[in-house]
């Protein structure tokens, strides 16, 4: 077991991890392993989880927000960048379930928008190609 202080000072310290930059509940396991002792900071994933702090659905909405106002991206682009933050699959496939409609057209708005921009540059084929690669469903 750990002192209390002990544990303070240990939530503090991922408290203002989490603070300056919304983080996936695997981003914070991979940040303090080696920092904080394993079941202390499962409790205090626990104990952030409870306060709202640790909410990785809510993480994948200001996520996909982001990439819709800055990016053209496919929803698969968007699914592997989730990925990488460490979100569990199943909760990627609900939110995209969830959000189907808006989600597709922005994938057709992103997809028109990047034609626009490299259509000079690329001909059909490549332009294909270079869609498909970036996960579009041409």
């Amino acid at each position: 077991m750990y002192a209390i202080e002990e544990f303070d000072s240990c939530k503090t310290k991922v408290l203002k991890y989490i603070i300056f930059k919304k983080r996936t509940e695997n981003e914070i396991r991979v940040k303090f392993r080696n920092q904080i002792e394993e079941n202390m900071l499962e409790d205090i994933i626990q104990y952030l989880k409870e306060a709202g702090y640790i909410n990785d659905y809510n993480f994948i909405e200001k996520q996909v927000n982001e990439y819709m106002n800055l990016k053209n991206m496919s929803i698969q682009e968007i699914k592997y960048k989730l990925m990488q933050k460490g979100i569990e699959k199943e909760q990627i496939e609900k939110y995209i379930q969830e959000h189907s409609e808006e989600l597709e057209e922005y994938e057709r708005k992103s997809e028109k928008a990047i034609r626009q921009k490299k259509s000079n540059k690329m001909d059909d084929k490549e332009m294909q190609q270079y869609l498909y690669k970036k996960g579009y469903k041409i």
